[in-house]
């Protein structure tokens, strides 16, 4: 499920994002989607390619890595992120709500931390 009024676009963040076209309050599901699941032996030789920017860790010791399907994997980082993600291992399913009002024409990011405003650094802002 991916509501119709998000779109990918050109990001100032760097390559493409998810925007809204229309405001969506906080607290609205606004994807889900399946997520193609890789062996911790599959994500260690993904890491060596361009898809290393797009998998998300994913079990319960982090050691597997999961690409997203629909726009799961073209959300961009944002310390203070305008939508949280949840992982569902069983059923192999990824689940993004907004966590803050958001304005049309606005890019939704997640925290790649999973909490909306970590500020731990990321792998990349190291």
């Amino acid at each position: 499920m991916m509501m119709p009024y998000l779109t990918v676009a050109p990001s100032e963040k760097g390559g493409r994002g998810v925007f809204s076209t229309q405001n969506i309050p906080a607290g609205t599901v606004i994807e889900i989607s399946p997520v193609l699941v890789f062996n911790s032996k599959e994500r260690k030789a993904i890491e060596d390619t361009r898809l290393f920017n797009y998998i998300f860790e994913w079990g319960a010791t982090r050691k597997m890595g999961a690409l997203g399907m629909g726009y799961i994997s073209m959300y961009n980082h944002d310390y203070s992120a305008n939508c949280n993600y949840e992982m569902d291992y069983e059923n192999a399913l990824m689940t993004i709500t907004t966590v803050k009002p958001v304005k049309a024409g606005d890019e939704l990011c997640i925290n790649y931390n999973a909490d909306p405003d970590d500020k731990t650094p990321v792998w990349f802002h190291h």
